[in-house]
């Protein structure tokens, strides 16, 4: 008999154990697990940091790259004008053997807002409309070209301002139709 309840003992205690190894198994599996959990976690957050530390670095501080830097002597200010666009059509012909056909519209311009110049130009508006008349009837068709605008246009800025305004300046002159007809 007492090989038989050293059988049973020997065999509850195999079979003690198989249960508590079984049931130790998922004990110590929860641990293991619980620790690659832990690790993948950690080496997600390490990643995380560098990608984000290297992307600050390399854009200076989370400052923009596509700013690129302007500097003042670049950029050209243009300055804004009123244009005073009420001078009549002028017709008149040019200074040559057999003479042109010239016929010019003219535009003002003066400093934004500068009611002082738009009262000044009105006021002498017919001396304006005169002097362009003779100004042009002076010119021949080859000073009348396009590659002479410019100069056209200071001329007729400059004598306007010296010999017709008083208190006034323009600051431009453009031409809104020039038309030079060969006879």
């Amino acid at each position: 008999m007492a090989d038989e309840n050293a059988d049973d003992l020997g065999a509850g205690d195999l079979g003690g154990d198989g249960g508590s190894s079984g049931k130790g198994g998922l004990k110590g599996a929860f641990p293991a697990l619980l620790k690659w959990i832990l690790i993948a976690l950690a080496a997600v957050i390490f990643i995380i940091t560098v990608v984000f530390v290297a992307v600050k670095l390399m854009t200076g501080n989370g400052k923009s790259q596509t700013v690129i830097p302007i500097s003042g002597e670049f950029t050209i200010q243009r300055e804004d004008y009123d244009w005073y666009t009420s001078l009549d059509q002028v017709r008149t012909q040019t200074n040559d053997a057999i003479p042109a056909s010239v016929v010019v519209q003219v535009a003002l311009g003066y400093k934004k807002d500068d009611k002082a110049t738009a009262t000044e130009i009105t006021a002498r508006r017919i001396e304006i409309i005169d002097f362009l008349r003779r100004y042009f009837s002076t010119k021949t068709q080859d000073e009348l070209r396009p590659e002479n605008e410019e100069l056209l246009k200071q001329q007729i800025r400059d004598q306007i301002n010296d010999d017709i305004l008083s208190n006034a300046r323009i600051r431009a002159v453009m031409f809104t139709a020039k038309d030079v007809v060969a006879q």
